[in-house]
């Protein structure tokens, strides 16, 4: 079966600005594939260049086994970035039209709209303007018209981007159910804790290159962190026996308790009940990956990377707290 993306060596440059370098991307169909890495690192220009909002300097690509999204439009659901409505149409109208505009009768784009709407929060908006709604509402109606034709293939990009927490949630159901469905799904996003909980596979950019193309599996197991995170059962329990433990390399105390770093050879299972016989836990766990710290490391054990660890964490950390 033909993949639902391919990107052969695709290039865009703006100027001396090369945006995006020689990308190769092969996106299953029915897969969810987050594109991460920091802002202005080329995701939201790929993400154009498939969409044909722009085009490559270079290279070739195909959109659902067609060789421009164009072709295949109406299989295609998208959330750019820019978000943008036609401001003085009431919710329902515009919603409506965009299905129609997918090859949707007027009557199911009508009725999945008011369902979308409903699921979103946002049933008593329909009839209202969409000039009157606050920004996060209008990301929401901008979702429902992305998903409004059932697409085969749902783009998102920086989909949560300012939104509450409960409207990230309600998001994150919405796309796990076309996922569920059988939509091959790709979204960007700077916030990687969203790739790590949402994802199957993970693709990192950093200036334009790709760094990293695995799935959240293998990552786990080629990035183990050999690290046990406890909260004590008591916040004030003393932690220096565990320095004494055997396979225990490194004991770093945090807010909440400490995260102990185990040495190769050391079995996970053995040294957690070690653990816990010494210092009755509240909570104790293996740490899992994170993606943050992968692309730190990718990034700064790279050839010729100029920025320095704690100089990326900052950045990375500061988008976060933007959005």
């Amino acid at each position: 079966m033909e993949p639902a993306l391919e990107l052969k060596a695709v290039t865009k440059t703006f100027g001396e600005m090369r945006a995006v370098d020689t990308l190769h991307l092969v996106v299953p169909r029915g897969a969810m594939y987050g594109v991460i890495g920091p802002s202005g690192a080329g995701k939201t220009t790929a993400i154009r260049m498939i969409m044909s909002i722009l085009f490559p300097d270079s290279g070739a690509l195909s959109v659902l086994g067609r060789s421009s999204a164009l072709d295949a439009k109406d299989r295609i659901g998208y959330l750019p970035e820019e978000r943008g409505v036609y401001r003085k149409m009431r919710v329902g109208a515009f919603l409506s039209y965009i299905g129609q505009l997918k090859g949707v009768s007027a009557e199911d784009a009508s009725v999945r709209a008011s369902r979308l709407l409903a699921r979103l929060g946002l049933a008593e908006t329909e009839r209202k303007k969409l000039e009157d709604l606050s920004k996060g509402m209008l990301q929401r109606v901008q979702f429902v018209g992305a998903i409004i034709n059932q697409p085969d293939l749902l783009i998102l990009d920086e989909p949560f981007g300012g939104l509450d927490p409960l409207s990230v949630r309600l998001l994150r159901d919405l796309i796990a159910e076309e996922h569920r469905r059988g939509a091959t799904i790709l979204f960007s996003t700077h916030i990687m804790a969203h790739a790590e909980e949402m994802c199957q596979h993970v693709v990192m950019i950093h200036k334009g290159r790709k760094v990293l193309d695995e799935p959240m599996v293998g990552l786990r197991r080629q990035y183990d962190t050999r690290t046990i995170r406890l909260e004590p059962l008591d916040p004030r329990a003393d932690l220096s026996p565990l320095r004494t433990l055997a396979g225990v390399e490194h004991v770093n105390v945090v807010d909440e308790g400490c995260e102990i770093r185990i040495g190769a050879g050391t079995d996970p299972a053995d040294a957690i009940r070690s653990v816990a016989a010494i210092v009755a836990p509240a909570r104790i766990e293996l740490a899992r990956v994170r993606l943050e710290d992968v692309f730190i490391r990718l990034v700064t054990e790279g050839d010729g990377a100029q920025e320095s660890e704690s100089v990326l964490r900052a950045n990375l950390q500061g988008l976060e707290q933007v959005s």
